[in-house]
């Protein structure tokens, strides 16, 4: 037993530490479920556990991030791995603790300095400081003589930590000498506010030494400025990759693989184009702060990192992946090929080409009442752990008032149902990556009630990969998937840390905790013969609602007529004539009016004899006709309100509108009679409502996708 010990070397020993503080942190967390039933005095007495509990979760993770591979007296496996896992594993638990503590003594959380004294809330919204002062106010006259008191101590607090630090800085690099400071690097600028800030800009290292309960920490910059800086806008140093100077022993393996998804995937170096938008979901989190503080969402809900993807630009969107790719010449369409013997385009088979049913949503946490849910729903796409391949596809859940935390979807949507309710959707990649599998964020947009601010918060994410170690598509079954918190980059969180899988050593409790952990049910469909021909037919790379998958067959057929056959010369690049081509894509971003179409459709096509439907060339021109008639019209009305996502009223008014038009429609002489009313009015003309420019509409190739 002796030489065992004599072996250990510092990171396994931080590594039994770190289990140590887990088990007590599951334990308090569990204990804290309780408080509601006891005294102040109890309550009082469970904060202090909890931030002495802190401290100690906060002394070892400054210990692991310390540490040095060649300390170890004997070499270590996957050290750098094991090392930064270990690292975020403390930075949860201390942020778990935090948020606990602020809860359990929220009335005594802004007064712990000098410099707090003159703060009037911490780094949340405004409308929350205001909220606050007034009880500030009302204790302030009793409070004043204490402050002085506390004044005085804090300042003595203060000379003998600036001791402190002075004596770590010059020992932090030393073996042997522990130090408590925690580097972190900023992840945006910040201008003081008040006096007490410290200003600073992205990329500066900065030394925490005081992580105060409300949020805003006592930092130390390379000038030797002090002051105080909000969380929000801190990472800690070493948390990513990019973030750690290698050393000469680490293997370039060691650096760039950072983190592992849930389903296996490697994330190597986070330097692709919509990385920033993850940071912007990471740092733009201050409401997110307040309402966890609040207790009306757990903490291991983020920012929608999906949603901020779709608002950067048109990469991320059906539209955009709907139209032709064109070959790295710019002379040709790679994805888009005419086939002169069925004299349509040509069928394109393509790696992935399957079938995902979403089916219900199990424990997902409902939100206190401080907010209004405006929508519930799954935002996914093709990812490989690192990159999104594919544009994102939204389905719509449901839920009932009496099981609000079950979410469930309409698979095999028909008739009028919208196509957002629509949980069976085809996916579509020619992608190489071996990583590649399906992204699933769940998230709701809200409206905060005190501020009336909207937002979209992710509740959960879960990431099913495709094809095994071996290279072999997984099987065609239905998966029950764990959902993860945080962002996908992120790993380790729990959306809800109060149902805690470490909180009992007990099996029996971990096999109840397991079943109450939030989940996504899903079914992989593989494709019969007849539906692998049809899905052939679209673009390489796309997801979207099994129900329109036959409006998006006749807009690539006739896309082929125009570009492949019906041109003279293959080399002119000149605005095409043709107002479907021109304006069909933006009916993927605004599902109603795809809507419209299909039932329009529906409806001309239950008119039609069985000879009609079997000429293809007759079935686009009535198609054709029947787009002019219905939505086409609507896209350039006055009248008809801005698609908005998730506002109920803008929502219901524009199908009442759209219901309106359609039935006006079917009595008179189709569109016409409308277009030419002196009571329809539209927006100015523009050349683009009739003028296709596939040259500037086209993708560009890109092989990894």
């Amino acid at each position: 037993m002796t030489g065992r010990r004599s072996r250990t070397g510092p990171l396994q020993t931080a590594l039994c530490r770190g289990r140590e503080l887990r088990e007590q942190v599951g334990a308090l967390l569990q204990e804290s479920k309780e408080a509601g039933a006891l005294d102040s005095e109890k309550k009082k007495n469970l904060s202090q556990r909890c931030l002495e509990l802190k401290k100690s979760v906060d002394e070892n993770s400054s210990a692991v991030q310390n540490l040095k591979k060649s300390d170890e007296p004997a070499p270590v496996g996957n050290y750098n791995q094991k090392k930064d896992e270990e690292g975020k594993e403390l930075l949860n638990l201390s942020q778990q603790l935090e948020n606990l503590a602020a809860i359990l003594s929220r009335e005594n959380v802004t007064k712990d300095s000098s410099i707090d004294t003159k703060r009037k809330g911490s780094p949340k919204t405004q409308q929350e400081n205001e909220e606050t002062e007034e009880d500030d106010d009302d204790e302030e006259e009793e409070s004043t003589q204490d402050d002085d008191e506390e004044e005085d101590e804090e300042e003595e607090e203060e000379e003998e930590e600036e001791e402190e630090d002075n004596y770590k800085d010059h020992n932090e690099d030393k073996p042997g000498v522990d130090s408590a400071i925690t580097h972190f690097i900023t992840l945006g600028d910040f201008a003081a506010q008040q006096e007490g800030d410290l200003t600073f800009k992205k990329g500066e290292v900065l030394l925490i030494f005081d992580k105060k309960p409300d949020g805003w920490w006592l930092a130390k910059n390379s000038k030797g400025e002090r002051g105080l800086v909000p969380k929000t806008y801190l990472m800690m140093k070493g948390t990513e990759g990019e973030d750690q100077e290698p050393s000469e022993e680490e293997s370039e393996e060691d650096i760039e693989v950072a983190d592992e998804t849930e389903g296996g995937a490697k994330i190597l170096k986070r330097t692709d184009s919509h990385w920033s938008a993850v940071k912007k979901a990471i740092t733009e989190n201050n409401t997110l702060d307040a309402l966890t503080t609040m207790g009306a969402v757990p903490a291991g809900f983020r920012p929608s990192t999906l949603a901020q993807l779709l608002e950067e630009g048109v990469q991320f969107r059906a539209s955009y992946f709907l139209q032709p790719e064109l070959t790295p010449s710019n002379l040709s369409f790679r994805d888009l090929v005419w086939n002169p013997e069925k004299g349509t385009i040509q069928s394109r088979p393509t790696r992935l080409s399957l079938v995902v049913t979403l089916w219900n949503c199990k424990g997902i946490p409902f939100p206190g009442l401080s907010i209004q849910v405006l929508s519930r729903h799954v935002r996914l796409c093709l990812f490989d752990g690192n990159r999104i391949l594919s544009n994102i596809h939204t389905v719509r859940a449901t839920s009932q008032p009496k099981n609000p935390k079950t979410w469930t979807f309409s698979p095999r949507v028909t008739g009028i149902l919208p196509c957002l309710l629509d949980g069976d959707c085809f996916i579509r990649s020619n992608s190489p990556s071996p990583d590649i599998g399906i992204l699933f964020e769940l998230g709701i947009t809200y409206i905060r009630n005190s501020t009336g601010e909207r937002g979209e918060l992710s509740c959960g994410w879960a990431f099913l990969k495709l094809f095994d170690s071996s290279g072999l598509p997984v099987s065609s079954k239905t998966y029950e998937l764990l959902l993860n918190g945080g962002t996908p980059y992120e790993k380790g969180v729990e959306v809800d840390p109060s149902i805690s899988r470490r909180a009992s050593s007990s099996v029996f409790h971990n096999m109840i905790a397991l079943r109450k952990q939030p989940q996504l049910l899903v079914k992989l469909r593989s494709l019969s013969t007849q539906s692998k021909g049809v899905l052939n037919l679209l673009p390489e790379v796309l997801i979207g609602s099994m129900c329109c998958i036959h409006l998006l067959l006749f807009y690539r057929q006739i896309l082929g007529d125009v570009l492949l056959r019906d041109r003279l010369n293959t080399q002119n690049a000149d605005l095409i004539c043709n107002p479907l081509l021109a304006t069909f894509p933006k009916l993927m971003e605004q599902p109603d009016l795809m809507d419209a179409l299909r039932s329009a459709w529906a409806e001309k096509e239950s008119t039609l004899k069985r000879s009609e439907k079997r000429d293809q060339e007759f079935l686009k021109s009535v198609f054709i006709l029947v787009y002019h008639d219905s939505v086409f019209p609507l896209l350039q009305s006055v009248f008809l309100p801005e698609y908005r996502w998730a506002e109920e009223e803008s929502e219901g008014t524009r199908w009442r509108m759209i219901a309106d038009f359609l039935k006006k429609n079917r009595e008179g002489d189709g569109a016409l009679s409308s277009l030419l009313s002196s009571e329809s009015l539209h927006k100015a003309f523009d050349i683009t409502e009739i003028a296709y420019d596939f040259l500037g509409e086209a993708r560009k190739s890109n092989p990894l996708v």
